[in-house]
Parts: structure tokens; C-alpha cells; sequence
């Protein structure tokens, strides 16, 4: 396979931020990122598309800024896919072959997993993953891999991953819209896990908990096979309209609050610290004390990790789990939150890094939890085109820009920007006294009342005195 060949690309449609990346099979086991760029999303919200036309813009404007640095065109894409309409089951099917001297083959697991894709689900649903588990030849269980094996029955269970049809349309239309071709989509969980698990915790057992900013993505794996799967509908932007309604402050400013000042603990934070936030339109600023944030973050994140708990118990391999919990996505960054989790899971916990496969000059800045799902989506990719022997278009490389030997423009005289008052940490202590431009502006307006209600009190003096 050349170069041009393992080029994979993929988009990852998520609730805060749409991530548009370029990577390729460094020839090792691991892959190599050639390029990556972000945009804000806003037409999405609990990881489902609502606004075709709004995240159509956030598509392109993220594309079209990864094509110009790394002058890549996209083509076909590999998407992410996640929301609360996600759900998962187990299913056993079964082929009989003609023969039980033949040995089976690829082609008889294929025709085993596209009998799973027939499936009846209700009505608005669609098969989105069929994952084998074990497979069993003439009542011989066990069997991880049954190729070169000769039988005549052929059964299998699989982890089905289910999903509604409207909203995987709406992905690809979204896709479509923005002048790229959908490859395949992929469950966000199975991405992320394939980014930051090593073979070791798959095999002992463990649970990938992707904290996004719509959902909380929870995989399980046990013996090396994926053995339970779902979507939370909440995640950390349900963090931070609690500090926006507890706090009474704009969206901004609870954002910021939960990432730079945040803790997921409250008795660990701090005492006697305090953030100032500017008031809006010029009103007093409010002070808010590290503590009573921490409280709130901890209230809302002891709900989502509540919902965790249900899952790991609900997939019948709570006792399992030797390898304990991985906690990635751009919640994971939260102060605090292995201690958190460890404290309601009673499991060993760490924060998943997508370093496991990555290799190459730029591997330090995508080594972050929030990008654990994109990573994730090239190497499934890689994994995609390596077993259906297909072929990923890309579209001609752009040219490099040409330096235009023209005059430059004249300077054209700006408008001087309007500095927006930033946070401001204090300890909670008495102030030196020290007084600003405000409160002197405020003096000399005090003062000027000050004379001219004298003046019209000497005034009615006189009079009284005439």
C-alpha cells in the first residue's frame, strides 16, 4: 500500500467542537497526523445534528482550514456518531457450510456477519455496528479467531450497536452539504477506545468513559472483546449551565469559571479564594468563591458518573474490571476528577491519552484528551479500509500560495479595540484601599452635587433673609 493509499480522513461531529483531521499508517502498528483543525459547533446538541445549516458552515470552515495547511482536499470521510438514541444488545447467529472437511474461511465470517445486519429492530432504527465476540464451530465455544478450522455449523455472538436512522441521514447529509463523501460511520466509544486502551487493559477488563461536551460515552471491555456499549445524554455542558443558573452569569463565563477555576471536589478546593466576573453592562462585578464552585461541578458530576455505575452494572461485568476506569474527552481535564471517579466507581482509575498509536513530529499537540475520539476515527478508518479492500478518494492537493509582488495597501486608521474586563482572582480578604479611575470619576461627580446643592441652599438663605 502506498502513501497516497493510507491517507485516512475523518470528522468528528461533536457538541462544543467540530474537528476535521488527516493521518496515515506509519508502517508500525501506529499512525501519524499530518494535520488537524477545530471549530466551535453550534448546530448540535447531545451529540445529535439539529441544525443542518449551521453545522454544515462548522464543517466547512474546519475543512477548509485543515486543506490549507496541510493542502490536502478531502474527499471521503470517515464520521463519528453518538446521542442518547444509541443503544446496544447482544445477538447469536449462525451458517451451516456445505462440508465439514472444508476449512472455514473469511468469506464464511463475512457472509455470518452480514446475516446479523437483518436483524428485525423497530421501526426507525438501523444496524449501525455488528462487532463478533466468540465464535463457536460444532458446539466448540470459545474460539476467538475460527478461520483455518474445519466444521460445518458456525455460530457467533455479537455486540449489535443500534441507532436511529434520522439521525445518521441527517450526519450524512450534513457531510454531503459540505462537498465530501460519508465512508462510514463509527460509534464514538468504539473510536475513543481504540485511541487510548492498550491491549493489556482490554484484556484484564476496564471502561472507557468519554466525557464529551453533549454525552458521556461509556465502553466496556473484557478478554479483549467489546462487551458493552452507550450514550449518556449529559456532559459537561450540563456542568456549566448549572454554574450559569447557580451563579447567575452569562454561558462564557461559566465556561470559563469550570475550566480555569474548577474543581470536581468541593472540600478540596480552596478556602478563602475568590473570582471576581465583570459585571454585565457595567454593574458590580460578583464574586464567587472557589468552594461554592466546586460544589456545584461535584453535584452535577456525581449524576453523570451515577449514570456510568448504572452501565458498568448493567453490562454484567462489574466484578470484572481488573484494569478499573479511563476517563478522557475534554471533561477529563477537570481538577480532581480521577479522585471523584475513583471515590463513587471504587476502581483504579487514569486519564486516557491518545498516545498509545501515535507517532510523528506533531504528536505532542494532539496528545490531549479531547481529540481522544478523532485519533480514534483514523485508526478505525485504517481498520475499515484494511478489511473491505477499499480505496479513499482525495481530491487534488492544493497549490502552495504564490507571492504577489504588489504595492502593500496604505494603512487604513482602525478603531481602537474595546478591552473586555477579565476575571479576577482575590483571597478572600479585606481591600487596601487603593482607588481606581471609577471611583475618582465617582468623587468629582459627588463633589459637583455637593456644590450645587450648597449654592441653592445659600441661595434660599438669602432670600429668607430679604
Amino acid at each position: 500500500m502506498n502513501s497516497k493509499d493510507q491517507l485516512v480522513a475523518a470528522i468528528d461531529i461533536g457538541t462544543t467542537k467540530i474537528v476535521a483531521i488527516v493521518g496515515r499508517s506509519d508502517g508500525n502498528g501506529g499512525i501519524e497526523i499530518l494535520g488537524l483543525s477545530n471549530t466551535p459547533s453550534t448546530g448540535v446538541k447531545r451529540g445529535v445534528v439539529l441544525n443542518i445549516e449551521e453545522t454544515v458552515k462548522a464543517i466547512r470552515t474546519t475543512v477548509d482550514d485543515l486543506e490549507v495547511r496541510t493542502g490536502i482536499v478531502l474527499t471521503d470521510v470517515f464520521v463519528g456518531i453518538a446521542g442518547r438514541h444509541i443503544k446496544s444488545k447482544m445477538a447469536r447467529g449462525y451458517i451451516t457450510r456445505d462440508s465439514h472437511e472444508s476449512e472455514i474461511d473469511i468469506s464464511d465470517i463475512r457472509r455470518l456477519t452480514a446475516d446479523m445486519f437483518k436483524l428485525p429492530i423497530d421501526v426507525g432504527e438501523e444496524i449501525i455496528h455488528v462487532i463478533p465476540q466468540t465464535y463457536i464451530v460444532d458446539n466448540e465455544s470459545g474460539i476467538n479467531n475460527p478461520v483455518g478450522i474445519c466444521g460445518k455449523r458456525l455460530e457467533a455472538n455479537f455486540h449489535i450497536v443500534i441507532g436511529q436512522i434520522s439521525s445518521a441521514r441527517n450526519t450524512e447529509r450534513c457531510i454531503n452539504k459540505a462537498g465530501m463523501n460519508l465512508m462510514s460511520l463509527v460509534l464514538e466509544p468504539l473510536a475513543s477506545s481504540e485511541a487510548v486502551l492498550t491491549d493489556e487493559e482490554k484484556e484484564a477488563g476496564v471502561v472507557l468513559v468519554d466525557i464529551g461536551g453533549g454525552t458521556t460515552d461509556v465502553a466496556i471491555y473484557y478478554d479483549s472483546v467489546i462487551r458493552h456499549t452507550a450514550v449518556i445524554p449529559f456532559g459537561g455542558n450540563m456542568v456549566t449551565a448549572d454554574i450559569r443558573e447557580g451563579c447567575s452569569i452569562l454561558q462564557k463565563q461559566a465556561e470559563d469559571l469550570k475550566v480555569k477555576f474548577g474543581y470536581a471536589i468541593g472540600d478540596i478546593a480552596p478556602e478563602n479564594k475568590v473570582v471576581s466576573i465583570p459585571g454585565i453592562a457595567g454593574r458590580e462585578p460578583k464574586e464567587i468563591s472557589f468552594k461554592n464552585l466546586a460544589y456545584i461541578i461535584q453535584s452535577r458530576m456525581e449524576e453523570i458518573l451515577d449514570a456510568v455505575n448504572f452501565e458498568i452494572q448493567n453490562s454484567g461485568f462489574a466484578e470484572k474490571l481488573t484494569a478499573g476506569v479511563v476517563i478522557t474527552g475534554g471533561g477529563a481535564m477537570l481538577k480532581n476528577l480521577p479522585q471523584l471517579v475513583k471515590y463513587k466507581t471504587a476502581m483504579d482509575v487514569r486519564i486516557g491519552h491518545p498516545n498509545v498509536h501515535l507517532s510523528g513530529k506533531g504528536k505532542d499537540e494532539i496528545n490531549q484528551p479531547m481529540y481522544a475520539t478523532s485519533v480514534g476515527l483514523i485508526l478505525k478508518g485504517l481498520e475499515y479500509i484494511d478489511e473491505n479492500k477499499v480505496v479513499v478518494s482525495f481530491g487534488e492537493r492544493k497549490p502552495e500560495p504564490v507571492a504577489q509582488h504588489t504595492p502593500p495597501p496604505q494603512p487604513q486608521p482602525q478603531p481602537q479595540p474595546v478591552k473586555e474586563p477579565e476575571m479576577a482572582i482575590e483571597d478572600n480578604q479585606e481591600h487596601d484601599g487603593q482607588r481606581g479611575p471609577g471611583a475618582r470619576f465617582t468623587d468629582r461627580i459627588k463633589k459637583l452635587w455637593v456644590d450645587i446643592i450648597d449654592a441653592t441652599d445659600e441661595k434660599m438663605d438669602d432670600n429668607l433673609v430679604n
